[in-house]
């Protein structure tokens, strides 16, 4: 079996000579690493739904597995391997997180990462008739005393709210090591708390967040991503607010760890067609999901990347050592 670098390039060169070509593909099993009608299960089964619609592929079908934060799924996957040719797994950002803090006894290493589809960026918000009209206003609040700036997030300490949230004062000449983060146990209860005057500002993903800013609930003072988003125009991002904050939790795809590069190729390709579909952009737009494709060694080193980054400021907050 091809591994590290070799297997990668090799990988990276079948995608290119095969991307263009329909991918041989009739069968795909999903496996979701948690429960139904969360992130992961709503992206494979909006990704299934598509493939089948389209005629991709004739045969769809999928397995939850919940338990471990994704550590059941993938320890299955790879105990599995030898029996996963028609298998991908859905997966995001945590599982870098989760591997960064020993959370998962795994990382996306023990795996093949074939391809990333869609991400979704975080977002600060505030209630719509707070005194912080906009980032600079929270963030001087914030320099001048930080524990009276609190910040709600869906999740607990040391994930991507609080991480990214943490990320934000950091990049502005913040000292994010005082960031007074409370946690909720899902965004609703965050939401609520950031309505009811209990926190000043949620760090939430944007999807959720435009939601609140619909209804009239919430004012939205930044987004993560490089470029305003299609169909939020309205929505600064932080760069163009000098603050450098560009963070995507990506929801993508990977096979066995045995997976041959050439099917690994052939599930990328899919995935890159299925781009072209209309009924694509049904699923995406339902679910507010923007595109983010990024396949083979391209995604290998967007992982490599973005566990750098958040890996350092893990360390600086003190969740790892």
């Amino acid at each position: 079996m091809l591994q590290g670098t070799l297997k990668r390039t090799l990988i990276g060169s079948l995608l290119a000579l095969s991307v263009g070509a329909h991918a041989q593909i009739n069968e795909v099993h999903f496996l979701i690493p948690g429960g139904a009608g969360g992130g992961w299960d709503t992206t494979a089964r909006g990704t299934g739904e598509v493939l089948a619609k389209s005629g991709l592929v004739k045969t769809v079908s999928y397995q939850n597995m919940s338990a471990g934060g994704g550590a059941k799924a993938i320890a299955h996957l790879i105990e599995t391997s030898a029996q996963s040719d028609k298998t991908l797994m859905v997966n995001s950002t945590p599982i870098i997180v989760k591997s960064l803090s020993k959370e998962l006894p795994q990382s996306f290493r023990d795996l093949t990462p074939v391809a990333a589809i869609i991400a979704d960026y975080q977002a600060l918000a505030v209630k719509a008739d707070s005194p912080y009209q906009n980032w600079a206003q929270l963030l001087a609040a914030y320099e001048e005393n930080p524990a009276k700036v609190k910040i709600a997030g869906g999740s607990a300490r040391g994930s991507l709210d609080h991480l990214v949230a943490a990320l934000t004062f950091k990049n502005a000449g913040a000292d994010a090591s005082k960031l007074r983060y409370v946690a909720y146990d899902a965004g609703g209860s965050a939401m609520a708390a950031v309505l009811a005057g209990e926190t000043q500002a949620i760090s939430t993903g944007f999807g959720e967040a435009m939601e609140a800013v619909k209804s009239g609930q919430m004012r939205i003072l930044g987004v993560t991503s490089d470029k305003r988003l299609p169909g939020a125009e309205q929505i600064p991002t932080f760069s163009e607010q000098n603050n450098p904050t560009v963070f995507a939790n990506w929801r993508g795809y990977f096979a066995s760890p045995t997976i041959s590069p050439e099917k690994s190729a052939e599930f990328a390709a899919l995935l890159k067609q299925m781009y072209d579909k209309p009924e694509w952009e049904v699923v995406r737009s339902r679910n507010s999901w923007t595109n983010l494709y990024q396949s083979g060694p391209e995604f290998t080193a967007f992982l490599d990347g973005q566990e750098q980054q958040i890996g350092g400021l893990m360390r600086e907050l003190g969740f790892i050592k």
